[in-house]
């Protein structure tokens, strides 16, 4: 059985590394950090994860172009953010999962479970 894919999309170097670490510790293949929106976007069309963990403000831009896309072919989303709070984006995304930063690996990992069972 294939492992599933995260896209992991972060400015931030460190917590970008660190969220990518958590996630292949727990088994699943990561594509990222991406600290742009661009860069995420062609990675994205290049290869489609099964989910997705993106900071909302990145290198150059508001992921939600890129979120939009995503929630449209069916790949869940968890948001992991410093600056919007999760009733702002619960409200324009429901289908998807707020973090605030800093996360615990822990409940990172139990998102990411939860949304792929899904």
């Amino acid at each position: 059985m294939e492992k599933p894919t995260i896209l992991v999309a972060e400015d931030e170097r460190i917590i970008g590394f660190d969220l990518c670490e958590t996630v292949a510790e727990a088994g699943y293949d990561v594509d990222g950090p991406f600290e742009a929106v661009s860069s995420a976007m062609l990675a994205y069309q290049k290869n489609k994860p099964d989910l997705a963990i993106l900071d909302v403000q990145l290198g150059d831009g508001v992921v939600f172009p890129l979120a939009e896309k995503m929630m449209a072919e069916d790949v869940p989303v968890i948001f992991h953010s410093g600056h919007y709070s999760g009733d702002d984006v619960s409200r324009r995304f429901p289908r998807s999962r707020t973090l605030s930063k800093p996360t615990a690996p822990a409940q990172i990992l139990s998102e990411v479970k939860q949304a792929l069972s899904r």
